[in-house]
């Protein structure tokens, strides 16, 4: 199959902050190399806004919405999936890639209220809160410049 003929996947892309100014990124458990961490990420359903996305996405994911948004990038991000990824993927016959809206928000939670295991299907095996500058080299390599345009956008809300 032909992918670049194929749409991209509407999605939000969630940076969330903890109190000291560094993100969250998750090990994901589906079949990719450990090591393959990322932020949280997800579908937007048909009739879903970036800001219910966000939040349902949040809870999927990380077990808690404990958050409050600080801005939405202006800018949709775009990138393609490789085939043998596409392959694993309940929709990777659909889209090309993904196409995100992504979502700087600020944690107001405890770490008691992560729970990764929350849903039936967890995404992540374990987290760690990174510098932001961190966060593209911990990165599966076709989402690097993807992730390396979320820092650009966000570094102005992390601190040291």
């Amino acid at each position: 199959m032909n992918a670049s003929s194929l749409p991209y996947r509407p999605c939000v892309g969630l940076c969330l902050f903890n109190k000291e100014g560094k993100v969250f990124v998750g090990e994901r458990l589906d079949g990719s190399e450990k090591g393959a961490w990322q932020m949280p990420q997800g579908g937007i359903d048909e009739g879903e806004d970036v800001v219910t996305a966000a939040f349902r996405e949040l809870k999927e994911e990380i077990g808690t919405d404990k958050a409050e948004i600080i801005r939405i990038h202006s800018e949709k991000l775009k990138y393609d999936i490789p085939e043998n990824v596409r392959a694993r993927l309940p929709w990777g016959n659909v889209y090309q890639g993904q196409e995100q809206t992504w979502v700087a928000l600020r944690f107001t939670g405890v770490e008691s209220d992560i729970k990764l295991d929350a849903w039936d299907h967890p995404e992540f095996g374990q987290y760690k809160w990174v510098k932001i500058q961190d966060v593209p080299r911990l990165i599966v390599p076709f989402k690097i410049e993807t992730y390396r345009q979320v820092v650009s956008a966000f570094a102005d809300i992390a601190w040291s």
